[in-house]
């Protein structure tokens, strides 16, 4: 039998019926619009993280108190009170560090402003003019945080756009003075709209770090610290220099009882790398539970198809067709099905995808890349076959058995 007759009799076969065969391939529609819309936003996470990360340079070194989290039960741990101004000296010595060209300490946090009668929940963070080069923060207005401003633990803050819009509208932000914690800040600076990764500027105001540690948050440590290097070059001597400083600043000797860890931005994507795509093939996998629960769906109607076309068997058999014929028809039958509902999967997790990446983008202020995994396409629309010609075999070897003066004389 020709491929182009087989397809216009399995095709046939199945408009038949057309409100079985769409209610039987439902179940392929789901697991593959599962399957896109996970891995599609999953790469959009993951280009929105690397993304962050490769923004800082390849020059930058994060330090973090605690040790390093390598499951849930070490989350805990990373909450951490040891990182402290007498670390934040002892690696600003060039004797210790001599590639560190600058440290950046970082508190964040949450905190109300108000002004006059307007209020507004924001993040804070307490930080030093490292960070505007770091994150590439734009102001439209006004100055950024300076050393001076540190030293002094100077009541000043820089605010971003959405803040100066809900307390000040249209009027002029710098120079007003805003209460934070029931003290009063001076504007100094707007940041321009926009954001960097999950770093959402415009909620966010940023005073100096040693100001929020003491009026702010009431700390004496860091939650983290930036440092960077002279050059990409010597990243990782200077990530050995601060280890061993760090280790001597807090009498540690064994580098397995480390009470703070280290991270190059190279590092850190691999991490990043590593846990988004086991993560995705971890949903992945149990988004695919309905693909082969779809598949035994399949298998069931075929039966009942093969059943109820007992007598079109026979007939087609009398006329000249081989078991193998029969055989090949339900065969197609069942791999079409497969094959159309992976298509319309793939069609409809891509649509959501994008509109959740539009979602995403315009009411939250998340730069979420829209991203659409060619490979998982491909996959799909190949699993969706092959999951066709599996659970389509046991109902066609069926359908190829019958006698064909028994299948004439079924009623």
């Amino acid at each position: 039998m020709k491929t182009k007759h087989l397809i216009k009799i399995a095709f046939s076969g199945l408009t038949g019926n057309k409100r079985r065969a769409a209610l039987t391939i439902l179940g392929i529609v789901i697991g593959i619009t599962a399957i896109m819309l996970i891995m599609s936003l999953g790469q959009g996470a993951q280009n929105l993280i690397l993304s962050q990360v490769q923004n800082m340079g390849a020059k930058i070194i994060i330090v973090q108190p605690g040790r390093q989290p390598s499951g849930p039960s070490d989350i805990a741990q990373s909450m951490s009170d040891s990182l402290k101004e007498k670390d934040l000296i002892a690696l600003q010595k060039k004797s210790n560090v001599p590639t560190l060209a600058k440290i950046e300490a970082l508190n964040v946090g949450g905190a109300t402003a108000s002004y006059e009668n307007e209020t507004y929940r924001m993040s804070i963070f307490g930080a030093s003019e490292l960070l505007q080069k770091i994150y590439n923060v734009q102001l439209t207005e006004g100055r950024f945080i300076t050393d001076d401003d540190v030293k002094n633990r100077a009541d000043v803050v820089v605010i971003g756009s959405k803040i100066k819009q809900e307390l000040f509208g249209e009027s002029d932000a710098v120079g007003e003075k805003i209460k934070i914690k029931s003290r009063n800040f001076r504007v100094v600076g707007i940041v321009k709209k926009g954001q960097s990764g999950f770093v959402n500027f415009d909620e966010a105001a940023i005073v100096p770090y040693t100001t929020s540690q003491q009026y702010i948050f009431g700390i004496k440590h860091f939650h983290h610290l930036l440092i960077e290097a002279t050059s990409e070059d010597v990243v990782e001597q200077t990530l050995q220099d601060v280890q061993i400083t760090l280790r001597n600043s807090h009498g540690i000797t064994d580098p397995e009882k480390d009470d703070f860890y280290a991270t190059t931005s190279e590092s850190a994507i691999d991490q990043i790398n590593t846990i988004t795509t086991i993560l995705t093939l971890f949903l992945v996998s149990v988004a695919a539970i309905s693909l082969v629960v779809g598949g035994i769906g399949i298998m069931n109607i075929m039966l009942v198809s093969v059943a109820e076309r007992t007598r079109e068997i026979g007939l087609r058999k009398a006329l000249g067709a081989t078991s193998m014929n029969i055989l090949l028809q339900f065969l197609a039958e069942s791999i079409m099905l497969t094959a159309i509902g992976g298509a319309v999967g793939i069609f409809l997790g891509s649509s959501i995808s994008f509109l959740t990446t539009i979602i995403l983008t315009q009411f939250l202020g998340l730069d979420w890349p829209f991203s659409f995994p060619l490979s998982a396409a491909l996959i799909g629309l190949a699993v969706a076959a092959f999951v066709g010609l599996v659970f389509g075999i046991y109902p066609a070897k069926q359908a190829a058995k019958k006698s064909p003066i028994e299948a004439l004389r079924y009623e």
